[in-house]
């Protein structure tokens, strides 16, 4: 038996911003014209009046402040609401793999390693970018890694779930090292048009290399304990996939083909699923509340975090125990605990321990505990 150690992390961050104040402007216009096309109706009550956003209500429900884009022009388009991202040939990298790739050679770079000391790829992520060949053996291809690849799905809680499936192989011997690599377009399965929902997602792609840790070659973080749980729910759902459906209702722009949310549900289910599922994790690791320096927790929504950091801490979070970058990326699904972990990690001392933890659709919950060495 060998000892999981994450090495190195890296963070793709596209170009593109996509303000607040942006935002409320193109959905505002878009309400607008919805509603100016729509007047007959809406008089008549067939139809019900679209209602304008603000910054206010975006930041209140949310704490976000912005979110990085693969494309601006269509988002902000009031006529378009949506990412505008060309058609790639066969011959070309896909554009999950090619964000994959930029965070993966600089988590490869963190930890002093190059591709041939990498066995495995593991692609997971709450949206793939197609059916098959699986996006993570393009990247394995792009990255010129020998060995073995795959994709998985357990939406926002996927990076979680890949490094519980990496470090389980690495401890057994039947990998040295893998990299799991959490590609997020969010931005493509968003309705922007939907007041309830349009501010929630921003794009990146995160990379994290698990390998023995008696390989390491600086300053990394033990697995100590991994656990994962999921119970079926509907409160969070995407119902766009890769079969081809007939519409006998012959609506071609169907709601339910883009991300959906009972968020007062969610928000009422899930909090006490999560914090139960770490609470149990906690005390079958014997780790206990004042163990913990710091919690890097899934970036969805900052009343959820507030809540979570009380429950596993038992009282509220001193600044810097808690670290947020939800206010900078918007909720980038399975990549936000990461990001959260990549920046927030490095000043942690010799024998300091912390959990990964995340969350959503599922729903599904997923936490790790590490302990920093060097």
């Amino acid at each position: 038996m060998y000892t999981p150690a994450i090495t190195g992390t890296g963070v793709f961050t596209p170009d593109a911003v996509v303000t607040n104040a942006e935002l409320v402007e193109t959905f505002n216009a878009y309400v607008d014209l919805y509603n100016a096309e729509n007047a007959d109706a809406i008089e008549a009550g067939t139809i019900v009046a679209k209602e304008h956003s603000s910054e206010e209500f975006i930041f209140k429900a949310s704490g976000i402040e912005q979110r990085y884009v693969m494309d601006k022009t269509g988002i902000l388009d009031p006529k378009v609401m949506h990412p505008l991202l060309r058609q790639r040939s066969d011959d070309e990298p896909s554009l999950m793999a090619e964000m994959a790739l930029d965070a993966a050679n600089k988590a490869l770079k963190a930890a002093g390693k190059t591709a041939a000391d990498v066995d495995a790829v593991i692609c997971a992520a709450s949206n793939l970018e197609r059916a098959y060949p699986a996006v993570a053996i393009e990247i394995q291809d792009l990255l010129e890694i020998n060995g073995f690849a795959f994709d998985m799905n357990v939406a926002c809680s996927s990076a979680t779930f890949g490094i519980q499936a990496a470090a389980d192989m690495v401890r057994s011997g039947s990998i040295r090292s893998a990299l799991v690599v959490n590609p997020e377009i969010c931005s493509a399965h968003l309705e922007w048009r939907d007041r309830d929902c349009h501010f929630i997602f921003g794009d990146v792609a995160t990379a994290t290399l698990i390998e023995r840790a008696e390989d390491a070659t600086g300053a990394y973080f033990e697995v100590k304990s991994t656990r994962c749980a999921t119970e079926f729910s509907n409160n969070i759902r995407n119902n766009n996939g890769f079969l081809r459906r007939s519409r006998p209702d012959g609506v071609a722009d169907r709601r339910d083909m883009q991300f959906m949310q009972n968020g007062r549900k969610v928000f009422k289910e899930v909090l006490p699923m999560v914090a139960d599922h770490v609470a149990s994790h906690m005390a079958d690791t014997n780790v206990e509340a004042a163990d913990l320096k710091r919690i890097w927790l899934h970036q969805a929504n900052k009343s959820m975090n507030d809540f979570i950091g009380r429950k596993v801490l038992g009282r509220t979070p001193e600044p810097g125990e808690q670290p947020n970058v939800l206010q900078d990326y918007a909720n980038t699904s399975s990549a936000g605990s990461i990001i959260a972990f990549s920046k927030y990690s490095d000043d942690l001392q010799d024998g300091d321990t912390g959990l990964i933890c995340s969350f959503g659709a599922g729903y599904s919950v997923g936490s790790v505990i590490v302990q920093k060495h060097g």
